[in-house]
């Protein structure tokens, strides 16, 4: 094994560990408490420690070695504690703080012993294999919870790089797709031996739309990028203000899918970033629109509830199954396939719309009607709320 670094093995050495530290506390502790008994004695039994030597008054001439002293003599009593008591206590301090260190030592050491298993068990898994678990039995303790604690946050890890991993691939696809359809449409063109202006000028077309799906696609992958980071620039909104702006831009679209537009907008005052929350807005209304049936309906409704500022949106369509819902907000998904192959959508929209829901703190709720379609509520807290 290589040597470490002066500064790196100097930190290690210099840096007491846990079981060192309390080893040290527990022995301090022990000698603490035999001191506290020594002099609790002192002071309730000093004759158990003190030791008393006769001393001739100051105006008195000693006694001759052998004289005996009367009861009147004059005279006064030194009060000491011995040398040899002295030293002796001293010498078993020594030996208490030295035992209780060794048995502090080993006390720590089973203490720290699960924590050291522990610690090697998830830095394996860390390094090597999250499908691994602790998988601690026995006495639930506080190691027993900690282990429990660990086992959840690595499926949460692996959950989340899976779901990246997924996330990556179907954005590889979605990516790469626009990019193969045009080169095939300039390939074909390329090779036709006579051309004309109408097929080239279909080719442009093509290629035009194939550019504007490919944009709006990165548009909605900036959008998630952002929602995810948070709220960037707070401040008061109103959410009927936000949704009568977005509608009027929507009119043309559900005139031309023949989509009824039930529309209720009350005062709904929440705090949030304006520009995520106008694109939750339009992710939920153009997911209304476009899975929805000809001569269909979609509502939008603002209020304020108990609970905060409310945004529903409920469309007509197909029906769906109730199991299937929650995975309508995953990237890239559709109803009945894993990847989206809408020809208008990109399929991240209500990804967006729960990313945006969660930066904000809100609380989203979708649920599958009975006759087809989705309903679909965001409530966002109170400004007062979040003060």
């Amino acid at each position: 094994m290589p040597p470490l670094p002066d500064d790196v093995s100097a930190g290690v050495v210099l840096r007491p560990t846990l079981r060192m530290r309390m080893a040290l506390l527990y022995a301090a502790l022990i000698c603490t408490s035999v001191v506290a008994i020594l002099g609790s004695t002192y002071l309730l039994a000093p004759g158990l420690l003190v030791h008393r030597t006769w001393q001739p008054a100051p105006n008195q001439p000693a006694q001759a070695t052998g004289t005996a002293t009367t009861g009147h003599s004059s005279g006064v009593f030194a009060e000491s504690i011995g040398s040899d008591k002295f030293g002796g206590l001293l010498m078993a301090l020594a030996v208490i703080a030295a035992f209780s260190l060794a048995l502090s030592w080993l006390i720590a050491g089973r203490f720290v012993r699960p924590l050291r298993a522990i610690i090697g068990t998830a830095q394996d898994i860390s390094a090597n294999d999250l499908h691994r678990r602790l998988g601690l039995h026995g006495r639930h303790d506080e190691f027993t919870q900690l282990g429990e604690t660990l086992d959840d946050l690595f499926a949460r890890l692996e959950a989340s790089f899976e779901a990246q991993r997924h996330f990556i691939a179907n954005a590889s696809h979605e990516l790469r797709t626009p990019l193969s359809a045009g080169r095939a449409l300039l390939q074909v063109a390329i090779t036709d031996p006579a051309p004309t202006v109408e097929t080239l000028r279909a080719t442009c077309e093509e290629l035009l739309q194939l550019g504007e799906q490919q944009e709006r696609l990165i548009a909605a992958l900036l959008t998630l990028a952002n929602s995810q980071r948070g709220q960037q620039r707070p401040q008061p909104l109103d959410l009927a203000d936000v949704a009568r702006t977005v509608l009027l831009t929507r009119g043309p679209e559900a005139e031309r899918r023949r989509v009824r537009l039930d529309v209720a907008l009350t005062a709904a005052p929440a705090t949030g970033d304006p520009s995520l929350v106008q694109s939750l807005v339009t992710n939920l209304v153009d997911n209304a629109l476009r899975h929805n049936v000809p001569n269909g309906h979609a509502e939008i409704r603002t209020a304020t509830g108990t609970a905060g500022a409310v945004l529903s949106v409920a469309n007509t369509g197909t029906i769906v199954p109730a199991i299937e819902v929650e995975h309508l907000f995953e990237p890239f998904r559709q109803l009945g396939t894993e990847r989206i192959r809408h020809s208008e959508g990109h399929g991240l929209g209500l990804a967006i719309v729960r990313a945006i829901t969660h930066a904000h703190g809100a609380t989203l709720t979708a649920h599958a009607r009975p006759k087809g379609g989705l309903d679909i509520q965001v409530v966002f807290p109170t400004p007062s709320a979040l003060r």
